[in-house]
């Protein structure tokens, strides 16, 4: 592969012609014979990309990591867990890029994701799927000040960027009644944004200071979740 000059961006077109390709041959034969095209052509541009990003990330968010490592770091496995679903694919037809807080261990804390993928690409910022005492902690920050959920969830630069998503309760949640003024945000059981991006976005020399900007419009809902389960952002 035709290396990259220092100013142009880690992922190229051929990052996303092999994720192409692998939704047309999610198999092991094929995947052994493009396991050198997988290693230079996603998973090493995925690691210069994420090598790149921890200089803004310790800017911006100095408790989030970025871990360039081939396992145990920030890139996450290709390989699908079939143990339980119907589908029985093997590989993931996505780069995922987790920017977790060095809290996570302990607890579900809030972090970053980046999502690349042939058909959307996204940063997000928040919480998805939390557990029990971590949900409860952040529903309980949105009741005891409301005043400041709603200067965070209506944050100008946060809502040029992102949209609060993810599931919801179909009813309200213990402890609190169904007229309660935030009910909407307090029935969520994901507290997660996402930022969408183009893939010229992530081709472009200027992908690092794009996704420094997407940091930096988080900022708001991070504080505020971090805030509610008592880890520092």
């Amino acid at each position: 592969m035709a290396q990259r000059s220092a100013k142009a961006s880690p992922i190229g077109e051929e990052l996303f012609r092999f994720l192409e390709e692998l939704q047309q041959n999610n198999d092991r034969d094929w995947f052994a014979e493009n396991k050198s095209r997988y290693e230079s052509e996603v998973r090493q541009p995925a690691l210069e990309l994420i090598q790149q990003l921890a200089v803004p990330l310790r800017r911006t968010a100095p408790f989030l990591q970025a871990i360039a490592k081939k396992t145990g770091g920030s890139l996450m496995r290709i390989y699908r867990d079939t143990r339980f679903g119907k589908d029985k694919t093997p590989y993931k037809t996505n780069v995922g890029i987790s920017l977790r807080h060095e809290a996570d261990r302990d607890i579900h804390a809030p972090g970053m994701y980046l999502h690349l993928a042939t058909d959307q690409c996204f940063f997000a910022a928040g919480c998805w799927r939390p557990e029990r005492s971590t949900l409860a902690a952040i529903r309980a920050a949105i009741d005891g000040d409301p005043k400041g959920w709603i200067k965070t969830r209506d944050h100008k630069t946060f809502r040029r960027y992102y949209e609060l998503t993810g599931e919801s309760l179909k009813t309200s949640p213990r402890d609190y009644p169904k007229d309660h003024p935030q009910i909407e945000d307090l029935r969520r059981i994901d507290f997660i944004s996402l930022a969408a991006l183009s893939r010229q976005q992530l081709l472009a020399p200027d992908v690092i200071a794009t996704l420094s900007d997407r940091m930096k419009a988080a900022r708001p809902l991070m504080r505020f979740l971090c805030d509610a389960v008592e880890v520092p952002y």
